[in-house]
């Protein structure tokens, strides 16, 4: 199902989520996982963002970042 559209934060703090379609694993590993960290570290300073905690799970990730301006 689709989402609304993103209502921008007045603190630039946002809670992003992803998972698998139909609950399907997105990870199989820690292999995957670290793979996926390393995706991630290099993405924030490439979009300047600050990552305040992060949640993987097998079949979903969750994230809290804020985008430095």
């Amino acid at each position: 199902m689709p989402q609304g559209a993103r209502v921008k934060s007045r603190t630039g703090i946002y809670h992003m989520m992803w998972r698998g379609s139909s609950g399907q694993e997105i990870f199989h590993d820690d292999d995957d996982r670290t793979q996926f960290l390393e995706f991630v570290k290099r993405y924030k300073r490439r979009f300047n963002m600050k990552v305040y905690a992060w949640c993987l799970m097998n079949n979903h990730v969750h994230f809290l970042i804020k985008r430095r301006q």
